[in-house]
Formats: C-alpha cells, structure tokens, sequence
C-alpha cells in the first residue's frame, strides 16, 4: 500500500508518505504558507522513501472542516495529481486525523486469550474562529476509530456532551478558544485535555490506508469538501456583527 497524504485544513501544514506500513512526514506550524510547503514536501518525501509518484496507489486528503483556504488547497492538490495519474483519491475527516492522536486502549494478555482496555472517548475540536468551534466525537472500536456523533460547528459555551459519563478526552485547539469555554465547562468530564493539538498528516495516511483497504475510496472529481459553515466567506461587516451578537 503507497499513499501520499496531504493535510492543509488548520495552521499546521503536513504532508506523509506511507509505504506498506512505514510513514514519513514533514510538519510545520506555517500559517499562510501551505501553498509553498505541500507540493515541495510531496516531491521530497516521495524521492527520500524512493518512490515515483506513478506507484502510488492513492492520495489522502483532510477534507475538513477547517480553514476554508487551506480545505480547497488539500482538495485542489490531491485532485491534481489524482488525475493526472487516474487514481483515487482518499477522503479524511480532519477531525477524525486529530483524534486519531489519542492511542486506542492496550491490548493484555489475560487468561483465555488478550483482553483489550476499556476505549476513551473521544471529543475533537478545532477552533473555527468568529466564536465557532467544529466539534466531532470518536471512539476506537478494535483497530478502527469510528465517529460517534455528526460534525458540528458551534459556539463553545453551547456545546453539550451526549450522556453523564466521564473519562473523555479531549484534542484540538477548539479548547483554547473563547479563553477555554468548552474545556472550563466541562472539565469535570475530561481524563485529559490537549489544547495545543492539530492534525498530522501521517495520521491522516494511516487512517486513509485503512480506509483505502475497505474501499472507501471516491473519484477525484467526485470529493466533496466539508465546510459546516453555509457561509465560507462572511465579509469583515457580516464577521464583525457576529462578534458583536455573541460579546
């Protein structure tokens, strides 16, 4: 299985290559230079790990949600070389590619056989900006990470979790935002919380390879973006009045 994986959709800016079970990647924090970045990363890791771009099997993408700019730059690219080599493309939640940094549960060796751990889980947010938050939930069942509940953008002091259960945990920057609304308010129903975390795209690889070996595969004109938002360009007037409504 060789797959180029391509994540743009938050201010973070990773590109992976997975060759049969091995994955490199380049990542940097680089906002408003994914454009610059991605493809040079592509070339460099596809030559490091020895391969023409012909055997590629497939390219993955981070279809969102996220950065509006940076969800079409990840489609806009993978859509290129898909095309060009008539192959399919892989399409990721972003939010699924930043849960997939919480590790599922152990596997033990117990009588009768292994015993896996009870799993987390699992609450990704990323900050939305304009007071917003896209919030998705996950769980890992086996060696898959299925989504539990749809994807929602939402203001964080609005966001309920499902149920009274605590041992969540939580990752992605939509916890930082509006000075930690979501993770103040429902602190007592976290293990943990990372705030600071953003999509990789060697998660994005992994999960897109899984996916790949299901069949959950689309042509590449057919990969629809997911934006949540029904107003992706909202005019600095239309932000404004927004910020004001929820001051």
């Amino acid at each position: 299985m060789k797959l180029l994986a391509f994540e743009t959709a938050t201010e973070a800016c990773s590109v992976a290559v997975h060759v049969d079970g091995e994955v490199r990647e380049r990542f940097e924090i680089a906002p408003r230079r994914h454009a610059e970045l991605a493809l040079p990363w592509a070339e460099q890791l596809l030559a490091d790990a020895g391969l023409a771009r012909s055997q590629l099997d497939a390219i993955a993408l981070s279809r969102g949600p996220g950065a509006f700019t940076g969800v079409r730059l990840a489609i806009a690219l993978a859509q290129g070389i898909a095309l060009a080599l008539d192959r399919p493309l892989v399409p990721v939640s972003t939010l699924a590619v930043l849960a997939a940094q919480v590790p599922p549960p152990p596997v033990t060796a117990g009588e009768g056989g292994c015993d896996v751990g009870i799993p987390h889980p699992i609450l990704a947010a990323i900050d939305a900006r304009m007071g917003e938050i896209y919030t998705g939930t996950f769980v890992h069942r086996g060696d898959r990470l299925e989504a539990t509940s749809g994807e929602a953008v939402i203001a964080p002091a609005d966001y309920a979790l499902a149920g009274d259960d605590g041992g969540w945990i939580g990752v992605g920057t939509g916890f930082a935002a509006g000075d930690g609304a979501l993770a103040t308010r429902l602190q007592a129903r976290f293990a943990r919380v990372d705030a600071q975390a953003l999509p990789h795209a060697a998660d994005l690889a992994r999960l897109a390879a899984d996916a790949f070996r299901r069949g959950e595969v689309v042509a590449p004109e057919l990969v629809e973006p997911a934006y949540l938002r029904n107003n992706v360009a909202l005019t600095l007037a239309e932000q404004k009045a927004l910020r004001a409504s929820r001051a």
